[in-house]
């Protein structure tokens, strides 16, 4: 019976030290967690797509996301997109919310990162198929380049789009 009551003191006092640390230890994300990224700071600004099109990347929501405001030069607009980015430390990965003129389907998308060096990949699995979407800083120009590919009918990626962003003056 000694035992027994031994036995369960322990796994109480266990179970309490166990609860105890849960509430100690912080949530990993949330109020506390600011969005920190070194590489991402590089977008912040103004600057000018390949194309004619121009963006501004802003950190926003009390420095938890990068916003990344694209809008073509056409009246009105052709192209319009908001990109949010953040990053999921609970996951370690990065997370891209893409809104756009495409709507509310292809809008509720998550687009999932990973970081290798100076570069990010995000891949969207989309309703009509996956999609990936790479920046890319080239530090020695001082310019971003996005890489877009889709897959086609026969299963293989295939360039949607590659543009490079410039430094813009003004907007």
């Amino acid at each position: 019976m000694k035992n027994k009551l031994l036995g369960l003191a322990i796994l109480v006092l266990g179970m309490q030290t166990f609860s105890a640390a849960q509430e100690q230890t912080p949530p990993s994300d949330g109020r506390q967690h600011t969005f920190q990224d070194a590489l991402l700071d590089q977008i912040t600004g103004r600057w000018k797509l390949s194309g004619g099109t121009f963006c501004r990347g802003a950190v926003v929501l009390n420095h938890r996301f990068l916003q990344v405001h694209e809008k073509d030069v056409a009246t009105p607009p052709a192209y319009e997109a908001n990109i949010m980015i953040g990053y999921d430390n609970l996951s370690e990965r990065y997370v891209a919310h893409w809104l756009d003129v495409f709507g509310g389907r292809f809008s509720e998308t998550l687009g999932y990162g990973t970081r290798s060096g100076d570069q990010i990949e995000f891949i969207f699995e989309y309703p009509d198929g996956p999609f990936r979407t790479l920046f890319r800083w080239m530090a020695d120009k001082k310019q971003w380049q996005w890489q877009m590919r889709t897959k086609n009918n026969s299963g293989k990626w295939v360039e949607f789009s590659n543009l490079t962003l410039t430094a813009a003056s003004s907007q």
